[in-house]
C-alpha cells in the first residue's frame, strides 16, 4: 500500500483533473479563510482534534493516484477515516457517549450498547456503505491488539462504533475495495493537529449538494466557570441537493445552477457527524448534544430526505476511568448542569455547519463512476463567498443575471 495513501494525502490532489478543474484553481480555502461570516471561537486548529487526546487518521484509495486499484470498468475513490477519542492509550476506557438518528437510512455500528451503556471503547471508523464489515474486523482486531493483556487475560469483547455514507456516484462500490488492511492502517496513521479535508479517507467519494464535499472538520472554544473547553466535530458530508444549499443564511444553491450532476434527481446520499468534547457531561446530555447536529445539517439547507441516513455522535473525553469488568464496585462521574448546556448546543450547531462547508470548500473535481464521463465538481468558494455577500448585503455584492 503506497504510505501516502495512508496520511490521507493523495498524490497529485493539487493537480488532478488538470484542465477540468473547476474555476477555483489553486489553493483551496476554508470556510473562515474566504472570509464567510462564521460566529463562535474556533481552537486552534478549528478542528476534531482540538479536543484534548483526540486523534484522527486516514487512508484514501484513488484509482487516479494508483491506477492498479482499479479492477473493473468503474474507477476507485474510497477510504477510511479514524478517530481516536482516548489516542492510542495503552488502557481500555469508556468514552461516555450519545448518538441521534435524524433518518434511519444508514448504519452506525455499535449503538445499541451506547445507547443502554452509555459508552463505547475503541476507535470509530467512517467509510461507504458496502465496507462497514472490512472496517469492523479491523477496529476489532485493533482493539484486540492495543489492549492485548486485558483482552486476553479476561472475558472482554469489542463493539466498535463503525458509519457509512454511499459513494456509488463516484466509486466502485460494489467492488469492494475497502479491506481491514486498510481501515487498519488509517488507525494506525491517526495524529493530531492540522487535518486535511474534503477527497480524504471515508469522505473521499461523497458528494454533497450536488458537489463534490466528503471530509470537514471545525472546533469552538467554550468558557465555563473560567475554564476553556473545546466542542469540535469531523463529518463525512454526502447529503442535499443542489437547490437546497445554503450558507451563511443566503439560499446560495439556486445561483450555481451549472455543471449539476445528471440524473441526480433526488437525494441518494447520507451525512454522518462525530462531535467530540472535553466538557464533563453525562451519557443522557450527549444524546441530547448528538441531536443538535441534526439543526447544524439543517442551516446548510437539507430537510433530512428519505434516503438520507443522517446519523450522529457525541462523546465526551472527560471522566475517565476503567472498564466495568475491571473496576470497582462504585464509580463517579462530574457533569455540567443542565442550565448550562445550551450554549453547549449552540457551538454543536455552529461546528457541523461549519465542518460541511469545509467539506466542500477543501473538496477536488473527480470524474463520476456513474453516469461514466460526467464530472463532479468542487464548488467555487471565492463565488461563494461572493454570492454570502451579496444575499446579506443586497447592494455590495454581485446580482443574479
Amino acid at each position: 500500500m503506497n504510505t501516502e495513501h495512508r496520511t490521507g494525502r493523495v498524490p497529485g490532489a493539487d493537480h488532478q483533473m488538470g484542465a477540468q478543474q473547476s474555476p477555483a484553481r489553486g489553493k483551496r480555502l476554508r470556510a473562515r479563510e474566504l472570509g464567510l461570516p462564521l460566529p463562535g471561537k474556533p481552537g486552534i486548529y478549528n478542528a476534531i482534534t482540538d479536543v484534548p487526546g483526540v486523534l484522527v487518521g486516514f487512508n484514501t484509495l484513488s484509482s487516479q493516484a494508483d491506477p492498479t486499484l482499479q479492477t473493473g470498468a468503474l474507477p476507485v475513490q474510497t477510504g477510511v477515516t479514524a478517530i481516536l477519542p482516548v489516542g492510542f492509550a495503552s488502557q481500555p476506557r469508556p468514552v461516555w457517549a450519545g448518538h441521534y438518528a435524524l433518518n434511519g437510512n444508514g448504519e452506525m455500528t455499535g449503538t445499541h450498547w451506547i445507547a443502554d451503556g452509555g459508552y463505547f471503547v475503541g476507535p470509530i471508523l467512517l467509510t461507504n456503505t458496502h465496507a462497514v464489515g472490512a472496517a469492523h474486523q479491523a477496529a476489532t482486531q485493533w482493539i484486540i491488539d492495543q489492549y492485548h493483556e486485558q483482552w486476553h487475560k479476561h472475558h472482554l469483547w469489542a463493539m466498535p462504533v463503525v458509519a457509512e455514507t454511499y459513494d456509488g456516484v463516484l466509486n466502485d462500490i460494489n467492488g469492494m475495495h475497502v479491506r481491514p488492511e486498510h481501515a487498519r492502517q488509517a488507525i494506525d496513521s491517526a495524529r493530531g493537529g492540522q487535518l486535511p479535508e474534503g477527497n480524504v479517507g471515508g469522505g473521499a467519494g461523497m458528494i454533497a449538494y450536488e458537489f463534490k464535499a466528503g471530509t470537514g472538520t471545525a472546533s469552538r472554544q467554550v468558557t465555563l466557570a473560567g475554564q476553556t473547553f473545546h466542542v469540535g466535530t469531523l463529518v463525512q458530508a454526502n447529503h442535499g441537493l443542489r437547490p437546497w444549499l445554503t450558507v451563511c443564511g443566503v439560499p446560495v444553491g439556486q445561483k450555481f445552477t451549472e455543471d449539476r450532476i445528471p440524473g441526480m434527481s433526488r437525494e441518494q446520499g447520507s451525512v454522518v457527524c462525530i462531535l467530540a468534547t472535553d466538557i464533563p457531561l453525562l451519557p443522557m446530555q450527549l444524546q441530547k448534544l448528538a441531536r443538535r447536529a441534526a439543526l447544524g445539517i439543517g442551516r446548510g439547507g437539507t430537510p433530512g430526505g428519505n434516503s438520507s441516513g443522517d446519523i450522529f455522535l457525541a462523546f465526551s473525553v472527560a471522566n475517565p476511568m476503567p472498564i466495568q469488568q475491571l473496576a470497582g464496585p462504585w464509580g463517579q462521574l462530574q457533569f455540567l448542569n443542565d442550565c448550562l448546556l445550551d450554549e453547549i448546543y449552540l457551538a454543536a450547531i455552529e461546528v457541523v455547519e461549519e465542518a460541511i462547508l469545509n467539506a466542500l470548500l477543501m473538496a477536488r473535481d473527480i470524474p463520476t463512476a456513474r453516469p461514466a464521463g460526467a464530472i463532479c465538481r468542487a464548488i467555487d468558494g471565492h463565488r461563494l463567498a461572493e454570492w454570502v455577500k451579496a444575499g446579506r448585503h443586497p447592494d455590495s455584492g454581485p446580482q443574479e443575471a
